[in-house]
């Protein structure tokens, strides 16, 4: 007969070189997860949550009470996150993670933002711990089988929220200061030490958004001092004639198009700079 004392140390010699995290048993969830994220400007919108099935049942007023905290899904509590500060139907929000929680009502509901995004359910929510509340009116909708939220881009600047479950759709607004958060990084990278591409990069985003067009002219102009290229004269073409200075502009642009052709850029990018030279100045 083997010594007990042997074997029990063998097996501590054993469990001792065995992986500090064995392989877990993960069985499938009845309300899936699920995850969406979009984009405004720079900033990034995520939504994470579990997709409860209607299965029939009486949803609102039944399965989910009137007037009773919900996690806006099953499971976890439904997160929300944003890179940068935001606005949520005009009330700002630090930048951050959220718990996303609803007050469900016949006429009109509760949109509930929580600082503890990390607990089960509603069922360690406390009123304290809110960020944000605020209502909304509820809309009618086909029926959506699985609950699901999408994040619409409305603007340059934000986005519509929509919850869909059973018949019921739960919208609301998220706007963000795109401009301000660009320039902000934009100033923050000029007053370093910028390359080229910065102050390129820097340009076309002031004609994009129309500002500090004035600015852009001085930035284009460090650019060619720095290096010369091709998108650098477009880009100078192109604030010179948002300036309305046209005769300059087309001396720019033909710098561009030449670089272009000895560069072997490709017709399709040489020509639609000669059709932009057609608009600004016709034949």
């Amino acid at each position: 007969m083997r010594n007990p004392v042997a074997l029990s140390l063998l097996l501590a010699a054993a469990l001792s070189i065995a992986p500090s995290r064995a392989e877990e048993i993960k069985l499938p969830q009845v309300s899936p997860g699920a995850r969406v994220v979009q984009s405004i400007g720079i900033t990034d919108v995520e939504i994470s949550y579990h997709r409860p099935a209607v299965k029939g049942r009486v949803i609102w007023g039944g399965l989910e009470p009137w007037g009773k905290v919900w996690r806006m899904g099953a499971n976890e509590a439904t997160s929300i996150s944003f890179t940068h500060p935001v606005k949520l139907e005009g009330r700002e929000v630090p930048a951050g993670k959220y718990a996303l929680f609803a007050i469900p009502g016949q006429d009109r509901w509760t949109v509930v933002l929580n600082k503890e995004h990390k607990q089960w359910g509603a069922f360690g929510y406390k009123e304290s711990e809110d960020v944000l509340r605020f209502d909304v009116k509820p809309e009618a909708g086909p029926h959506t089988e699985w609950l699901t939220f999408n994040i619409v881009p409305d603007s340059r600047t934000s986005a519509v929220v929509e919850m869909a479950w059973e018949k019921v759709r739960i919208p609301f607004k998220i706007e963000v200061d795109v401009d301000g958060i660009v320039w902000s990084r934009v100033d923050a990278v000029l007053a370093a030490t910028p390359k080229p591409n910065d102050f390129m990069m820097a340009t076309h985003y002031a004609l994009e958004s129309n500002t500090r067009i004035a600015e852009a002219a001085a930035w284009i102009d460090k650019a060619l001092s720095l290096k010369e290229h091709v998108w650098a004269y477009e880009l100078k073409a192109r604030v010179l004639q948002r300036q309305g200075r046209i005769d300059e502009a087309l001396e720019s642009l033909d710098k561009a198009i030449a670089m272009g052709r000895a560069q072997n850029l490709g017709e399709d990018f040489v020509g639609n700079l000669e059709k932009l030279r057609k608009e600004w100045k016709p034949v």
